[in-house]
């Protein structure tokens, strides 16, 4: 009668343990984030100086607020924004730390150049959206001010809204280049096959410039810019496939001509 209790607090032992590591992490990851977030906020301004840049190379110089509260809503967004970049290395390395004690030594050297690719492939994405992207998207809109019917039309553009067209560009790109990651994991998986994605690239196409209409304005040039880079990365994607595989075929074969 004693044996299934002891089983059970046995088991309840390492669960226990999990828990505890992972609110060890947790902390780790919250207090990483509160730091960076004190930091920049106190650089808030300098922070959104820096994104209103391309608005400025456009030729609008003038930013405004319909809500009293509205600026400083807008300097806690950039904030939070800023410091959830600056605490991503630190909040994946954690979760890294949490997930390797359960990994066998072959799927940590799979799993560790993912998770060194990611931050990598985030910034490359949100630096083409902010250097390219964003100012083709804003010349493109800031074409309709002018005259109309006699009626002087001129961009108001307010700090919330243009915060928000910013961030949607940045987060949007810098997420889209994570796609060779996100297929190379899921191959890993076993979730999907490289012959299946390879069928699928038609779908995948369309997929990327459905993608590219949902997340840039309606001009062509914004959306080519984030179409022709998806296509690009998914073609990325079978070629990293394509060599994991080769590599993970040649193991077994080392391994049985050194026994």
């Amino acid at each position: 009668m004693n044996a299934p209790v002891d089983d059970l607090d046995a088991s309840r032992a390492p669960l226990l343990d999990h828990l505890i590591e992972l609110r060890r992490r947790l902390l780790y990851c919250i207090a990483a984030l509160v730091v960076a977030f004190a930091g920049c906020f106190y650089f808030a301004e300098q922070i959104f100086a820096f994104l209103l840049q391309p608005l400025l190379r456009a030729g609008q110089n003038t930013v405004i607020y319909t809500q009293i509260f509205e600026a400083f809503v807008v300097q806690v967004k950039v904030a939070f924004f800023a410091s959830m970049m600056l605490s991503f290395p630190v909040i994946a390395n954690q979760l890294w730390q949490f997930v390797a004690p359960g990994l066998y030594r072959q799927e940590k050297k799979a799993l560790l150049p993912f998770l060194l690719a990611t931050p990598l492939l985030f910034l490359t994405g949100a630096a083409m959206a902010y250097y390219i992207a964003v100012p083709m998207a804003l010349h493109f809109l800031l074409s309709f001010q002018g005259d109309v019917g006699g009626v002087h039309r001129e961009a108001l553009p307010a700090v919330g809204n243009y915060l928000s067209f910013v961030m949607q560009f940045l987060f949007g790109f810098g997420l889209a280049f994570l796609l060779p990651v996100l297929l190379m994991l899921l191959e890993r998986a076993g979730i999907v096959t490289r012959k299946q994605l390879v069928s699928a690239r038609r779908y995948a196409i369309v997929a990327a410039f459905a993608i590219a209409a949902v997340l840039t304005p309606p001009d062509i040039g914004s959306q080519l810019l984030l179409a022709i880079p998806l296509c690009l990365l998914y073609e990325v994607a079978l070629i990293g496939i394509w060599f994991t595989e080769r590599k993970r075929a040649k193991a077994p074969a080392d391994s049985s001509e050194d026994a």
